[in-house]
């Protein structure tokens, strides 16, 4: 369950300057607030997470639905920028209504805010255009960070799961025995690999830029070079892309 749910629960830490927060730099314009569905079939957990969410001035909940169903006619017609939604629910299951939902409201990122830590779900919902995946056990500002993140065009992930999703690819490449690649694989730099081979531990700008010692602004680069050059739309394809055609290690990752 995400922590801090009710009215004394603080506020966020977006409110200053810098890439990861939204409040505008002085003599620009204010950003629209990012438009929330949010999407459970327990209302008490929807209940407080509209409560978290409502202390934000940057995030508005404009819907909630209670199943996969429900969720596409509500994407469908608010056109949401985010999709906050779980894995497991009656009638339609996240996963299925992620599909469609990418149909209705392609402009729409979804994350997953789920108990199920299986690897075969993270996969089916990377599958199915899921933009995040997060367990409810995280705390109430990770979640308005990942909702930040994921707005900014980043893709986010735990990063236990992230862990697990690695291993799955492992058995997965082992089980299908792929010797050669489907098509050639584009030529990345050594500093574009190493990026995407962090990228795919779950990391995200801030904590990849630590690491390689470089700017937020420059890890942003090399992922939509990554991006490009592979023809994908998300960080999280890239990973499954890299994965498959072996463009990087997996024993060593």
């Amino acid at each position: 369950m995400v922590e801090g749910f009710g009215p004394t629960m603080g506020r966020g830490t977006h409110g200053g300057p810098g890439p990861e927060g939204r409040s505008p730099a002085s003599g620009q314009q204010p950003r629209d607030p990012i438009r929330v569905l949010v999407v459970d079939d327990h209302e008490l957990f929807r209940r407080g997470l509209e409560i978290v969410l409502a202390q934000e001035e940057d995030i508005e909940v404009v819907g909630e639905a209670g199943d996969g169903a429900e969720a596409v006619e509500k994407a469908a017609d608010l056109l949401p920028d985010i999709v906050l939604m779980d894995v497991r629910m009656p009638r339609r299951g996240g996963i299925e209504a992620c599909t469609t939902i990418k149909e209705v409201a392609p402009s729409a990122r979804i994350i997953m805010l789920t108990i199920s830590d299986e690897e075969a779900d993270l996969y089916d919902a990377i599958k199915a255009g899921a933009t995040g995946y997060l367990l409810k056990e995280i705390s109430t500002d990770e979640v308005t960070a990942a909702i930040r993140a994921v707005a900014d065009g980043q893709s986010q992930i735990s990063p236990s799961m992230a862990a697990k999703l690695l291993t799955e690819f492992k058995s997965m490449i082992q089980r299908n025995g792929e010797d050669q690649r489907l098509v050639p694989a584009p030529r990345l730099t050594s500093r574009e690999l190493e990026v995407l081979r962090l990228v795919a531990t779950g990391r995200n700008n801030r904590d990849i830029a630590r690491v390689l010692f470089i700017s937020e602004n420059t890890v942003k680069n090399h992922v939509r070079n990554i991006l490009e050059k592979l023809q994908l739309h998300s960080r999280m394809e890239a990973v499954v892309y890299a994965m498959r055609e072996k463009i990087l290690d997996l024993e060593n990752g």
